[in-house]
This record gives structure tokens, C-alpha cells and sequence, in this order.
């Protein structure tokens, strides 16, 4: 799975394999310093019990001369030039050595050290260690020196970095898994969060559950708060709406009244009436589409807008026919659902010939309705000027306010969606409604 740069995963996971590493390398060079230390040390430990038999060995002899004692038994110092040397001096001339030296000499430093770097007789590095002693009856500068080859301390060293490398190699893969392990199980209650955001974007349900983890309840308090507070605000919106309603459409029914009954203003207060619908309506409709948590079946809109119809449906002996995926749903409020499917469909009434054909289809979280008829239709440059308010393209057609279509325009632009107008495979007038939809838990999972 490749996770974006911005992902919280991957800077978790990112960061966890960083700081991973660079405490791997850090332990791999302490070890190693500590492996070093260790193995070194034996090494000088052998040269330096070595130097002290020598010295406990060494006697002076009657003229004066250093003597030494019986040779080690170790047979490396038997072996030629293998690394391993002694060598005993009095007043810097050489008084023994071991036989691996063959006829050749040890030149370390005058001073006294443990485990200091030289070179051997073919100049291959050597670690050495360098005491000066006395002995009893003799007056005489004399010292030991005991070598043991380099080579065979980096060899020894090159055995155990192999395995010790292995091991982190091994244990950073296994941290790494249990970093990936514990950045899932830490972000699952996020993925939580997310789904339980999409259900009630999806209108499944309508706040959200307090998280198990304690890190998450606040943010969790903070949306159902909005939430609450953007259906207040909406209601607040809506008891405006009807109570703007009732002042202006009262009054204007009581002067409607009181007009002769072939006076000319009642098409004014009439038009008047129309445009108030209008306005309202789309005042009531630019609050829907903020409100979260709405899923309104389609069908049952489309079966109670065809009972309203059922009049006019009838006196012109219409044919409707069905199509609609059953799990059709609309991401917003019944209302604007209504009010666009109702207008379209009593278009299609209007001027229908003897057949009208909705259908409804869901692609992913997009809502199609395609509303038909067999009518006379509109020409394709009329398609825009339809959808303009107020307009109307056949004035000797039956009566109607010339909102209908512009209602559903600007409802459907509210929602994120769109109104399109072409010719039906019927003959009349096809729309070619566009909303979205509220996708279902099975929907989303195929």
C-alpha cells in the first residue's frame, strides 16, 4: 500500500523507521565498541600473562647476563613470523626472543605500554605489549616485549559484526512491523471517526458516538455541536420563511378580495403571489444543503408526486412508466427533492402526449433522474431560455408561471447538481436531472 506524503500514517510510520535507525546504528557501533574493547582485551590479557612468565622466568647469570627462562608452550610462538613474538632485552640488546622471530628483531618504543600498535618484521601490524623489569644482582636496563598479530583481533572482531549485524538487521524488521502495527491501532479510531462521519453524511444517522478514546471525545463533542447548531439555525430559517409567508401573502389575499372582479390588478397580485412563492422557496432551500445527515428515498417522492397528479394523469390518459434503482436516495431534504422531481413531472403532464418515462440511476454518490414525455419538446436553442425564470416558450399552451424549471435550476445549483434539457428518445422533452446521491453502506462497499 503507498501512503501520500500527507498522510498521517506515513509520517508516523516515517518518522518511527528514522528514529529506528538511527538507534540501530547507534547501538550497532556501541556494541561493536564494547565487542572491541572485550576482544582486544583478551588479546592483551594473553601477551600480558605471557610477559609475566617471562619475567618470572628470567634469572642473571654470573658474568651479569639476562638468562631467560623455559619458553611459553604456546606453539604460536613456535610458528615462523606468525605474529606471535616475545622477545627479552638488557640495555637494548636482544638477550632471547621466540623462534617464530626467526633471525629478526622487535624495535618496540622504550616506554611501558599494554596493548600499543607496532609493526613485525615484514611490516604487518602487531598489538604490543612492553614492561621494563628488575632482577635481583643486576644493575642492567631490562625489558619484555610480547606481540600478537592484528590481523587475527579484526578477524575475530569480523566474526562477530556478521551475526551482530544480522541481529539488528532482524530487529529493526521487527520493529518496523511493530511500529506499522501500533500506528494502525492508533489511527483505527480515526478510521472510526470517518465512518461514522459518513453516515451521517450519508443520513444514517444524525450525530456522532463518543470515541472510546478520550484523545477523540472532544472533537467528537465539538461536530455534534455544529451539528445541532446548523439544525437550529435552519429551523430558525424555516420559522422566518412561514412567518414572512403568512405577512405578505394575508395581506395580499384580503386586497385581492376587495378588488372588483374584472379589475386588472388581480394578474398583478396574482404575479405578485408567484414571485413571493418563488423568493421564499429559494430562501427555505439555501439552508437544505448545509444540513448534514439527510437521505430521502427517491421512489416514494416520485409514487406521492404521481398520487397528486393522479387528476390530471388521468384526464389526459397518460402512461407513466418506472424505472428507479430501489436504493435510490437523495443526499438533502424531502422538501427540495419534492419541489424539483414535482415540477418536472407536471411539466412533463402539461405538455405529454400519451407517455411520460422517469427513471432513476445512482454512479457512485452522483443521483440521475431522467424525466420524459412524448410531446411536442423544445428546440434545442430553446433548451436555456426554458430554464430562465419566468420565461415561457409557448404562451397558447397550457397556463403555468414559467418558474417551474428555473425552481428546479437553482435548487439543483444549491445541492452541487445540475438541470440539463434535450430531446427525449420519446419525441418531447427529456430532463436530465443531476443531484447528489446518499450512498448506502452496501452501495459504498462495491
Amino acid at each position: 500500500m503507498i501512503l501520500p506524503r500527507d498522510s498521517i500514517r506515513a509520517r508516523l510510520i516515517g518518522l518511527a523507521a528514522l528514529l529506528t535507525g538511527v538507534a540501530l546504528a547507534a547501538g550497532y557501533l556501541a556494541i561493536a565498541a564494547i565487542l572491541e574493547d572485550f576482544i582486544t582485551g583478551r588479546f592483551d590479557a594473553e601477551t600480558g600473562a605471557v610477559a609475566d612468565a617471562l619475567i618470572a622466568g628470567a634469572t642473571i647469570d654470573a658474568d651479569g647476563q639476562l638468562v631467560a627462562g623455559p619458553a611459553p608452550t604456546d606453539p604460536r610462538f613456535q610458528m615462523p613470523l606468525s605474529g606471535w613474538f616475545w622477545q627479552l632485552t638488557q640495555d637494548g640488546q636482544v638477550a632471547a626472543k621466540s623462534p617464530s622471530l626467526f633471525d629478526n628483531l622487535l624495535n618496540p618504543p622504550d616506554a611501558d605500554f599494554q596493548g600499543g600498535a607496532g609493526l613485525g618484521p615484514a611490516g604487518e601490524p602487531l598489538r604490543v605489549t612492553r614492561h621494563s623489569f628488575t632482577l635481583p644482582g643486576s644493575a642492567s636496563d631490562l625489558a619484555v616485549a610480547v606481540t600478537a598479530p592484528r590481523a587475527e583481533i579484526d578477524d575475530a572482531m569480523a566474526r562477530l559484526r556478521r551475526p551482530l549485524a544480522v541481529s539488528l538487521a532482524v530487529l529493526g524488521v521487527a520493529l518496523a512491523a511493530a511500529s506499522m502495527l501500533q500506528v494502525a491501532a492508533g489511527l483505527r479510531s480515526l478510521d472510526r471517526l470517518g465512518r461514522d462521519l459518513r453516515r451521517i453524511r450519508d443520513g444514517q444517522a444524525e450525530a456522532l458516538p463518543l470515541p472510546a478514546v478520550a484523545e477523540l471525545r472532544p472533537v467528537a463533542t465539538e461536530i455534534n455541536a455544529l451539528l445541532e447548531q446548523n439544525r437550529a439555525v435552519l429551523g430558525r430559517a424555516r420559522d422566518h420563511v412561514g412567518n414572512l409567508a403568512h405577512s405578505l401573502k394575508t395581506p395580499l389575499a384580503a386586497l385581492d378580495n376587495a378588488l372588483p372582479p374584472e379589475h386588472p390588478g388581480h394578474e398583478l397580485i396574482a404575479r405578485m403571489d408567484r414571485q413571493i412563492g418563488w423568493h421564499l422557496r429559494r430562501a427555505r432551500s439555501s439552508a437544505a444543503p448545509r444540513l448534514l445527515g439527510q437521505r430521502t428515498p427517491v421512489e416514494s417522492v416520485i409514487q406521492d408526486i404521481l398520487l397528486v397528479l393522479r387528476g390530471p394523469i388521468r384526464d389526459s390518459a397518460l402512461a407513466v412508466e418506472i424505472s428507479a434503482d430501489a436504493d435510490a436516495a437523495f443526499a438533502g431534504e424531502r422538501q427540495d427533492l419534492e419541489e424539483m422531481i414535482g415540477n418536472l413531472v407536471e411539466n412533463a403532464v402539461k405538455w405529454a402526449a400519451t407517455r411520460i418515462r422517469i427513471t432513476v440511476r445512482t454512479a457512485g454518490e452522483e443521483l440521475r433522474i431522467l424525466i420524459e414525455d412524448d410531446g411536442p419538446g423544445v428546440s434545442d436553442q430553446d433548451h436555456a431560455l426554458a430554464r430562465t425564470r419566468g420565461a415561457r416558450l409557448d404562451e397558447t399552451g397550457p397556463p403555468g408561471t414559467g418558474l417551474g424549471l428555473a425552481i428546479v435550476t437553482d435548487l439543483a445549483a444549491l445541492h452541487g447538481g445540475d438541470l440539463a434539457l434535450e430531446r427525449a428518445a420519446l419525441g418531447g422533452l427529456r430532463a436530465r436531472l443531476r443531484l447528489p446521491a446518499a450512498v448506502s453502506p452496501a452501495g459504498r462497499g462495491r
